[in-house]
């Protein structure tokens, strides 16, 4: 008798937007799972509000995870999106076409940082094993981490320095985008650079104090 055809392999489940949300331990370690999120005008329309800006006209994000080691897991996906953003000098509309690779390793035995710790790791994209990944979590901020801190519209020009103090050398442009990019990361941490300021005139002012010697 003739034989029937192998059957084809197993292939990875995927996920989707409908479930964004995977338990590392109940995923299969035989393979590679693929998943695709593509957010729909809803969905894009709160992620904007999240990041304060008007819109993401299109948003995509797709890739694999990959089991390394017992119990590891690697992440690889492509980000695509269209945002619009405010121009930094008009106000008006600017669009921007985001295309990214995004990367990001799942170590077990990683200590995730503590309440109001920041860890800055020699690798970025090392972070501790979730029991539960939320891939529109990894989407979100990878998209935030992507968009341009200085948005501007064709033909608006910024004065070339910033103004200060008589005798005081006036800040470039620049010089000040590393502070752009910090107080950024600090908000989606959870704080504010101007909380970072008070605080530490606060302690300055204390230990101004505890030197006075009367």
């Amino acid at each position: 008798m003739p034989t029937s055809p192998a059957s084809p392999p197993a292939r990875a489940p995927a996920h989707d937007m409908a479930r964004p949300t995977v338990r590392l331990g109940e995923v299969s370690r035989r393979g590679d799972t693929a998943f695709t999120l593509a957010p729909d005008a809803d969905e894009r329309a709160s992620l904007a509000q999240d990041l304060g800006i008007p819109a993401i006209r299109k948003l995509r994000f797709s890739g694999t995870l990959h089991p390394t080691g017992r119990s590891d897991w690697d992440l690889r996906a492509e980000l695509g999106a269209t945002v619009v953003q405010d121009c930094v000098i008009t106000l008006a509309p600017v669009t921007t076409r985001i295309d990214e690779t995004v990367i990001r390793r799942y170590v077990e035995g990683l200590a995730p940082p503590g309440p109001g710790e920041i860890e800055m790791p020699d690798d970025d994209t090392v972070e501790a094993l979730p029991a539960t990944l939320d891939l529109r979590l990894v989407m979100a901020e990878a998209l935030a981490l992507a968009l341009p801190h200085w948005p501007r519209a064709e033909g608006a020009t910024l004065e070339a320095d910033i103004g200060a103090p008589p005798g005081v050398a006036p800040l470039t442009e620049d010089e000040l985008r590393p502070f752009a990019g910090l107080k950024a990361a600090l908000e989606r941490l959870g704080g504010t650079g101007e909380d970072d300021a008070a605080d530490g005139a606060k302690d300055g002012a204390e230990d101004g104090a505890d030197d006075d010697p009367h």
